[in-house]
Formats: structure tokens, C-alpha cells, sequence
């Protein structure tokens, strides 16, 4: 039997907070639990195995069968509600990569609710017909071609009432490449079909082939109009890897400026005037390069192009890769963003270079920032590092920003009596937007409109989004109701979402030669293990100049425990003269499962 792997990341805010202490349950399809896991400080868990089939059979256009096996996922995380994903597909030496976006409890003491979503087959090997229509130029055009960030992507047909969701680009065209083709195709193809669905998005948003028709999206995930997105599916480190080199760069003809539209289809039950899907692998395996395949359904002139304007960034790529030895402003600014991220993922290690000087600490850093977001763990900041950088810098800021305004703002724990609806102005439309800006953090359907104190189109969107969200009546007018869902829904992001924690009880040291794990712990008084805990290491293996995060000898309230085959919390309380509930409180525990393993916080008595 063949094997794949899966991870699973839980983050929230548009990545800026990671969930720690999820507990996740991987099971297949007869309800069989094959791991019980627990997200760690950066919201991840480890890559575990799963059975599926050979990699052949989806690489086979004539292959009737199923091309792999599927698994499902249940998350569940104290004031959080649940996730159960379903039918994930896993393919022979693929790794999904799950990112659970969940979402605050509402309210005091409101049961979680369960929300469930079911991935599947990808586009190519479904039989509904493509009618893609577009690439005709109207007075509704960009004057250049921009990476719009976040895109927002409608959950159904355009003239559907279904919600709509913004991503990052990046996450988009990962998303939907993952939906569209299998991960197991041969590099060539995995690329021509990434530069297809890339071009076909920005030929959208540069047309504004939606927006200029009325409609409060730029693309659709419906396969007859557009091109596949599942909210909340995996994707699979392949296509990851590739998107992150190339996600700015687009087909387009010579001498014209829009992207050329990439229009396709799988080739075997539908068929098109652009790309063929099952095509590309046969010209791969042909030897073709990704431009060749692309000039064999598109026009032979095609190139490919790249755009480094991207929307919603404080700062643009330099254009030259920032690496150990690199100096100047670029280095300082990447410098000063992985100090304020690490706020948040504390994994990551503090960068003591001179600023502006890229020296050990800095690629340490870097490589650290690299292996928690699935980015290729080199040291070296190029285009893909640069932007995730300023990615998770505007995420965390913004929310610390948010933070700020909601104190001076003084919003309480009383709803205003007043109703406001489109025409309004004032305090209360203030408080309004305020409190649907943070909303938007946690809430992926729910967009953030300008604080301007005046209650317009935009506003309304938002506020229908969230009655939608709610299951209120989507009216645009907010009503008592609609106030005490809007103040219970912050309070629930306030009460439940962590905060970013100071570090105590930790010391900074710059490995030197000759250092081992051993050597470093007998120095300061502590363990192997807890040093490679703190540091998030899987091994011993440590190098020269890397930064690591040492235990004090402070005290603290509580001892760490490992647990072992045979334990119970009941056994272990017992042990330590505590009780049950006093360790599940210190360790974010939900329910009693605890794994062999398992580090747990024991407190003193």
C-alpha cells in the first residue's frame, strides 16, 4: 500500500494568531480514529502517515476507480467552534497541508456549534461542462495588472445569494489548483496549469469582468463560470511550493498589457478552445516545458509575464533576494517584521544582528518563519518570503492596531439603542464599523468596511455578510438584534482568541562552535528536551550562529510532564496532589484524551 502524509495548521485572523492546544482527531471513513493530535505553539501538528493508492492511477485520463484515498478531520479547541472536514483527498507521497480557520464562540457559555465541510474530487475528474466566457476588453479595465490582495471569491454562481469569502492570492491559487488537478502530475504540467489559473484570475480583476456588471466579487468558485475554490480544504505541498515562485507571473500576448484569457477544461468528458487539463500531462511526459505546453492551446506567441504590484502590501519586493551577508534598508525592514511576528509565534528566534546587517541570527530567523508557513526552508529571502513576511507583519499589526481603537473608543458591554441603516452617520456608525473591522479578522465571509462614520454601500455589505453569518434576517439595518449579535461576537473574539504572550523564564544564546544540546544544558541547568521543546527542534542537530531560547532557572507555578504508556489524568493528578480539572484549565484541555508523549503542564501543589 502506498503512502501520503498530512498536516494540519489552526491559525486565525488571517494567520495572525496561531491556535495552540487544538485537539484533532484524524479518522477514516468507517469512523475509526488513526491519530489523536494537538496543535503546538505555532498551531501546527506533526506530518503523519495515511494509506492511499499508487500515484499512477491519477495520472491516468482513462482510470475509472478512485485516485486516492480519503480521511476525515475533526478539530475541536476550547471557545472555539468545531471543524469536521470530510473526504480529504491523500495521494501516494503528497502532503496536504489543512489549515482550520476556526471561529470564536459567541457569547457567554454558547455551546459550540459544529460546522462541516466536505472536500472531494477534483475538477478534473468531474463530467460538468466548462461555458467560461470572457476576455474581451471593456471600458471597465485596470490601467496595469495588479496581484489583487485579498481577492474575493463568491461560493457560487454570479447570480447566486451565496456568501463570499476573501483570501490572500497566493492561498487562492494554491486553493484552487489543488481543486482543480491532482498534486501527482508530472512538474511541467503542475506549472502550465498553475500559469492557467493565475492569468485566468487576473484577467478577471483586470477586466473587472464582475465588478463592472454590478456584483461585490471578483471571481467565482463555480467550475461552469469560473475556476474551483473549497473554502477550507488542504492543499498539497507540490502545488504550494511552485505557487510561491511564480504566483506574480501571468500569461499574456506581445505588445498587449491585460493577461491573456486562460480559458481550459479536463479534455476527456468536457472539452474547450483553451487548455486541456489531462493534455498537459501528456506533453510533460513528452518532455515539453511549461510555455511550450501553454503555446499548444493558446496562441504560439504567448509569454510569460510578471507584475510585482501587488495591493494590501506596505512594501514591495526589492527585486534581489536578501541572504546572509546582505545589509542595508530591505534587511532592516525584514528585521524589524520578523521581531514584531515572533510576538505571536514565539518559535521563531530573536534576531540579534546589527539592524540592517543579515548575519546568523537573521537567517535563523528566517528559516524558522520558513518551516511554519510551508515556505521552501532556505534563509534566503526571495519574492515568496518576502511577501508572507509582510503578509503575517500587516496581519499582527493590524490587529494590535484594532486593539488600540477599542479602547479608546470605549465600546463597553452595552449595545447602543439605536438603528442604523444606510444614510446613517455618526458615533454609532463608528462603533459600527469598528466592531465589523474586528469581526472581519475572524470571520472569513465578513468584510471590512472603511471607518469613515458614514453608513454606505459598503457598510451595508458588511453588515448583511454578518447577519448572514448569524443566520439573522439580511436586511442591512442594524436593529437590536443585529447590535447583540455584533456585541456578542466581539466579545467572544475578546474572551477566546489568544493574545500574544511575553517570554519569561528564557534566556538568548548564539550556538558556538564545538556546542552540543548536551554541553548547552549542563551549562544552564537544564535538559536537552526542554531546550528542544522551547525551540520547536526535532533533533539534536544544532549549527553554528543559530539562535536558540534557553530556560531559565526562574521559578515557575508549574512542573512539565511527559506522558507515558498507562497514564490518566486522574492518575496523574493523584501523583502530583492536584486534580483533573486544574491541569485540563493549565493546558487548554477540552476533554480527558491525553497521548503517550504528550507534554503536560502539572501544577505545583
Amino acid at each position: 500500500m502506498a503512502i501520503g502524509y498530512i498536516t494540519i495548521q489552526a491559525r486565525t485572523a488571517h494567520d495572525a494568531v496561531p491556535l495552540s492546544g487544538v485537539q484533532i482527531k484524524i479518522l477514516d471513513n468507517f469512523g475509526n480514529s488513526l491519530y489523536e493530535l494537538t496543535t503546538d505553539e505555532s498551531g501546527e501538528t506533526e506530518k503523519v502517515p495515511l494509506e492511499t493508492v499508487n500515484r499512477d492511477f491519477s495520472q491516468n485520463p482513462h482510470f475509472s476507480g478512485s485516485s486516492f484515498i480519503s480521511y476525515n478531520v475533526l478539530a475541536q479547541a476550547l471557545g472555539f467552534d468545531s471543524l469536521y472536514i470530510l473526504d480529504i483527498p491523500i495521494y501516494e507521497g503528497e502532503t496536504a497541508i489543512l489549515p482550520l480557520s476556526l471561529i470564536p464562540v459567541t457569547g457567554l457559555g454558547r455551546t459550540p456549534a459544529l460546522t462541516e465541510i466536505t472536500i472531494g474530487k477534483p475538477a478534473v475528474a468531474m463530467t460538468a461542462p466548462r461555458i467560461q466566457e470572457g476576455g474581451t476588453l471593456s471600458a471597465y479595465v485596470l490601467r496595469q495588472v495588479v496581484i489583487p490582495n485579498p481577492i474575493t471569491v463568491h461560493l457560487g454562481t454570479p447570480s447566486s445569494s451565496a456568501s463570499n469569502v476573501q483570501v490572500s492570492f497566493s492561498d487562492y491559487i494554491k486553493n484552487v489548483a489543488s481543486s482543480e488537478i491532482y498534486p501527482t502530475w508530472p512538474d511541467a504540467a503542475l506549472r502550465a496549469n498553475i500559469y492557467a489559473i493565475i492569468s485566468f484570475a487576473l484577467n478577471r480583476v483586470y477586466t473587472e469582468w464582475y465588478k463592472s456588471r454590478g456584483y461585490n466579487f471578483d471571481i467565482t468558485n463555480s467550475t461552469a463560470y469560473d475556476q474551483y475554490f473549497v473554502s477550507g480544504r488542504p492543499i498539497y505541498e507540490s502545488i504550494s511550493r511552485i505557487v510561491d515562485e511564480i504566483f506574480n507571473e501571468y500569461v499574456k500576448r506581445p505588445g498587449q498589457n491585460n493577461p491573456y484569457f486562460t480559458s481550459f477544461c479536463n479534455g476527456t468528458t468536457a472539452t474547450c478552445q483553451g487548455l486541456s487539463q489531462w493534455g498537459t500531462v501528456t506533453l510533460a511526459n513528452q518532455g515539453l516545458t511549461p510555455l511550450q505546453i501553454l503555446r499548444s492551446y493558446y496562441p504560439k506567441d504567448v509569454v510569460i509575464a510578471e507584475t510585482n504590484i501587488v495591493t494590501g502590501e506596505l512594501s514591495s519586493y526589492p527585486g534581489t533576494a536578501l541572504k546572509t551577508g546582505s545589509r542595508g534598508l530591505d534587511v532592516e525592514t525584514i528585521q524589524s517584521y520578523l521581531n514584531r511576528i515572533r510576538k505571536n509565534y514565539p518559535a521563531i528566534p530573536a534576531i540579534t544582528d546589527e539592524a540592517g546587517v543579515f548575519g546568523n541570527s537573521t537567517t535563523a530567523a528566517v528559516k524558522k518563519f520558513q518551516s511554519i508557513f510551508n515556505l521552501a526552508s532556505d534563509g534566503i529571502v526571495g519574492k515568496s518570503t518576502w511577501y508572507k513576511i509582510s503578509s503575517l507583519y500587516t496581519a499582527v499589526t493590524r490587529l494590535a492596531e484594532l486593539d488600540s481603537e477599542g479602547t479608546s473608543l470605549g465600546i463597553g458591554t452595552v449595545p447602543p439603542n439605536s438603528v442604523l441603516r444606510q444614510g446613517s452617520r455618526g458615533q454609532d456608525v463608528i462603533t459600527l464599523q469598528y466592531l465589523l473591522n474586528v469581526i472581519s479578522e475572524y470571520y472569513p465571509t465578513v468584510p471590512a468596511p472603511v471607518q469613515d462614520g458614514i453608513f454606505g454601500s459598503g457598510t451595508a455589505q458588511a453588515v448583511m455578510a454578518f447577519q448572514k453569518a448569524m443566520r439573522l434576517t439580511s436586511d442591512g439595518i442594524v436593529g437590536p438584534n443585529t447590535w447583540n449579535a455584533l456585541y456578542q461576537a466581539y466579545q467572544g473574539i475578546g474572551q477566546n482568541t489568544p493574545s500574544p504572550k511575553p517570554e519569561t523564564g528564557a534566556i538568548q544564546y548564539i550556538v558556538q562552535p564545538g556546542d552540543t544540546l548536551w554541553a548547552i544544558s549542563r551549562r544552564y541547568d537544564t535538559t536537552v528536551d526542554a531546550i528542544k521543546r522551547l525551540n520547536g527542534l526535532t533533533s539534536d542537530i544544532i549549527d553554528v550562529g543559530q539562535v536558540l531560547k534557553i530556560p531559565s532557572g526562574s521559578p515557575s507555578s508549574y512542573i512539565e510532564y511527559t506522558v507515558r504508556p498507562g497514564d490518566t489524568l486522574w492518575a496523574i493528578s493523584r501523583t502530583y496532589h492536584t486534580t483533573v480539572n486544574e491541569i485540563k484549565a493549565l493546558n487548554n484541555l477540552t476533554g480527558d484524551l491525553i497521548n503517550v508523549g504528550q507534554v503536560l503542564r502539572i501544577p505545583k501543589s
